[in-house]
This record gives structure tokens, C-alpha cells and sequence, in this order.
């Protein structure tokens, strides 16, 4: 498991939750606005990624897969707690090996949610049974079903470097098929290989044209790049007066806005988590009821402020 607290690059600092290594008050973020309510549905991959934020792979079962049963539990609670969440995101590992994908997608589009599902489009999404599902949805549910794929670059030589030789091919096989059924698609890259993101985006454009893709490369919500996650970096860590400095607010940030539920191996039931990227730290766990997920949270680890403040990302649209 990777390492997510301190390196040594950033030794002294992200130890206290209240204060920063110079004495300042640390910034925290309340809840202000929730819209995105993520489902982790085990942390099992088809895959093994050179590098996966969450470990991801076809022998992590550190997160276990979540049921059915306890998804619907815990969207009893948004409707109870009156979040106005308008979005259910899956997330994993690949979230089309858990068995009870479909099911837990029905049950959030049938209740008025919008869907979206982080996947690889390889051989989990390719059986016959999920294919049939997922086409189901769409001719039920329309374009509230979107499937946002991990396509880290829009050319084979750097995405087959992340995720295995071979793998751009069997992506692309796996868009083709979702472009053909009418199943809404986005995009998830990354901006690792020192490119300039107008360059970036102009090469996506210019793959999703060639290949009939309806989707807007121009557009973050549509062609995500994620910077890479890198705890090795130094950072600096945000205080209640960057709000000021940086011209941004709590409000801006990923964890305002999103929660996300794991289930851990061995655990009696689901936990409830501040944000999606920091899933084996423990002071990102806010309990086990969206009742208690309420509670501010204090930006205490280098990607609170080189991801989501400094860098503005949300795994959201």
C-alpha cells in the first residue's frame, strides 16, 4: 500500500489537523454543497496500472466489494438527510468486476440520480451480461448514464506505459462498442509527459473525431486531465488566509462538494470517506452515516493542496 501521509519532502508538515508546521491555522472545508455522492465498489482491477492512487489491481481486495443492499442504504440516507446530491459516481478499482454493478446503477437512475462510472472499458464491461445492462440503462435512462473512461493519453505509446501493452487497443475497442449502443461517454487523462494542456486537449479533439466520439476534449467536465499525484513533491500546506492570497474559496474544493463510501476488508459495514483520492488515510474517515460525513474537513495532506486547491481538480463534472 502506498505510502499517503508524510515524505520527505514535506517532513514537518500535514501533521496537525488544526495548525500548519509555522503555526497557522489550517484551512478546513465544510460540506457547503453536496452533488456527488461515490460508491467505491471494491478496489479490485483487471489491471495493474505502473501507478494507481488507490493500488488498484487483480489481488487488492483492501476495500471489499460493496452490495447492492448497501448502496440503497445509504441513498435512503441522502433522501433523509435532503443532500440535493444530483450525481452517483462508481469508482474502484474497475467497478464493472463488482457482480451487482448493473443492479446498483438501476437503483441510482431509477430514483432520479445522474450515474457516472469510472472504468478502463476492457474485458470487465465487455461480458455479454454487463453489455446487455448497460444497454438496458441507456434505452431506459438515456444520457443520465455516463461512463467517464480512463484513457490516460490520447496515444498508444504513453497509455500502454501506464496501463500495459495492449491496453490502448483494448480501450478503444471498448469506447467503440459504447459509441455504437449510444452510451454516453467522457474522458479521463492525465498530464504526465510535460505536454501543455491546449496541446493535449487539440490531440484528444483530434483522436475523438477520427473515431466518431462525442465527446467535448475542449471541455473539463467531458476530457478530465489529472495532474499526477505525486507525494514526493513539495507543497505548501494551505492556511485560512490562502483563501484570501489565492482567490479561491472552501466552496471551490473536491470535498465540499462529494463523499465517498468504501467498504474495508474485514469491517462490519461501510465507511463513509471526506474524499475520493485519500482512501487509506484514516483522518479523511468521517464515520459510517452521512449524518456524520457532515462535519468540516481539515486540509491535513499535500493533495488537499496540490490536487484540490492549488490545482483545482474535481473528480466530478
Amino acid at each position: 500500500m502506498k505510502d499517503q501521509l508524510e515524505t520527505t519532502a514535506n517532513a514537518g508538515k500535514f501533521l496537525d489537523p488544526f495548525v500548519t508546521a509555522d503555526g497557522s491555522a489550517r484551512a478546513t472545508v465544510p460540506l457547503s454543497d453536496p452533488q456527488t455522492l461515490w460508491f467505491n465498489t471494491g478496489t479490485l482491477c483487471n489491471i495493474t496500472c505502473a501507478n494507481c492512487y488507490i493500488d488498484s489491481s487483480p489481488v487488492n481486495d483492501a476495500l471489499v466489494y460493496l452490495t447492492l443492499e448497501e448502496v440503497s442504504e445509504y441513498l435512503d440516507q441522502l433522501q433523509a438527510r435532503n443532500w440535493g446530491v444530483a450525481e452517483i459516481g462508481f469508482t474502484g478499482g474497475e467497478p464493472f468486476m463488482n457482480p451487482q454493478i448493473i443492479a446498483m446503477l438501476e437503483t441510482a437512475l431509477a430514483r432520479g440520480y445522474r450515474a457516472l462510472v469510472l472504468t478502463n472499458a476492457m474485458r470487465p464491461m465487455m461480458r455479454p451480461r454487463v453489455m446487455a445492462g448497460l444497454v438496458d440503462l441507456q434505452a431506459r435512462f438515456g444520457d443520465r448514464l455516463v461512463l467517464r473512461v480512463s484513457l490516460d493519453h490520447w496515444s498508444a505509446e504513453h497509455h500502454d506505459a501506464e496501463r500495459g501493452r495492449g491496453g490502448f487497443d483494448k480501450t478503444l475497442a471498448g469506447m467503440r462498442w459504447l459509441r455504437d449502443a449510444g452510451i454516453s461517454m467522457a474522458v479521463a487523462g492525465r498530464t504526465i509527459w510535460g505536454e501543455g494542456e491546449a496541446e493535449a486537449r487539440a490531440a484528444y479533439a483530434r483522436l475523438f473525431a477520427a473515431e466518431g466520439f462525442e465527446i467535448d476534449a475542449m471541455n473539463p467536465g467531458a476530457c478530465v486531465l489529472f495532474p499526477e499525484m505525486d507525494t514526493s513533491i513539495d507543497v505548501p500546506e494551505i492556511t485560512t488566509a490562502c483563501w484570501g492570497i489565492l482567490g479561491k474559496s472552501p466552496d471551490m474544493v473536491m470535498c465540499a462538494s462529494s463523499r465517498m463510501v468504501v467498504k474495508r476488508k474485514g469491517a462490519d459495514r461501510p465507511a463513509v470517506l471526506a474524499c475520493t483520492l485519500l482512501p487509506y488515510d484514516p483522518q479523511f474517515e468521517l464515520g459510517t452515516t452521512l449524518a456524520e460525513a457532515e462535519r468540516d474537513v481539515a486540509l491535513n495532506h499535500p493533495h488537499c493542496a496540490k490536487f484540490c486547491v492549488l490545482g483545482g481538480a474535481s473528480c466530478s463534472a
